[in-house]
């Protein structure tokens, strides 16, 4: 399998504050990979350093094997990768559409080549996956409810057509309902061909649905593994997962 990312000897510095301590992983095209552990371990600040949003005090991350440190957020965007945020982030005062339209940014300003999807495609694409978008279209994006606002965002990261979808948190603050609901699409964008790096608390959903799985302490990788083994493994099920599967 090919590498799609590899982040090398990865370090975040907050100041004094050490919040990714040099550590390496590898997403391969097609997969769904997951970084797990507990609030304040490295994993979001990891995610926003992969796009750009944070530099990096040292290694490297490349993405088809080109480096992408020090490139600026919308050249990484262009790239091909596309991250979906903590907290969801809709634009207030757009409506659906327009919050769609916005995730075109960089197909509008460069073609990535004849592969890369048209925005009406895409368009088409979200709509099919997440209905309810479509028939609130016109509504104001801010009156969704956290479910359908979470599809939004997600809806929103795609229509760049990205090779490497980057989620971080999903399912926050949502239903149960609305949690395997959110799970299911995921699994469905990944069977569409998108890679996927996920940041997740909700360990058990996760691991069923990824590929290879990491483990993050403390700005460091504890443990990782296929996401198979890693859900029958007993640190992991007493860490985070509890006793009932």
């Amino acid at each position: 399998m090919q590498d799609l990312l590899e982040v090398k000897n990865l370090a975040v510095e907050y100041g004094a504050i050490k919040a990714v301590k040099g550590i390496s992983f590898k997403v391969g095209t097609g997969q769904i990979v997951a970084i797990l552990g507990a609030n304040g371990a490295g994993k979001s600040t990891t995610l926003r350093t992969i796009s750009g949003i944070i530099k990096p005090k040292g290694g490297d991350i490349l993405f088809n094997g080109k480096s992408i440190v020090g490139k600026s957020i919308h050249s990484i965007a262009k790239a091909g990768i596309s991250h979906c945020p903590e907290g969801r982030q809709i634009l207030m005062g757009l409506t659906v559409e327009e919050n769609l339209k916005a995730g075109t940014y960089s197909l509008v300003k460069k073609n990535r080549g004849p592969g890369v999807k048209s925005i009406k495609q895409n368009e088409d694409y979200v709509y099919k996956m997440f209905p309810v978008l479509k028939e609130r279209r016109k509504q104001q994006a801010h009156t969704l409810s956290g479910g359908e606002q979470q599809m939004l965002a997600i809806a929103r990261s795609l229509m760049s057509s990205p090779t490497l979808l980057i989620l971080d948190e999903p399912s926050l603050g949502l239903a149960p309902i609305l949690v395997r609901t959110i799970f299911t699409c995921i699994k469905e964008i990944s069977m569409q061909g998108t890679t996927i790096l996920i940041v997740e608390q909700n360990a058990l959903q996760t691991l069923k649905i990824a590929d290879y799985a990491l483990v993050m302490e403390l700005g460091n990788i504890s443990m990782e593994g296929p996401a198979s083994k890693l859900i029958n493994d007993q640190r992991l099920i007493e860490a985070y997962l509890g006793k009932e599967k």
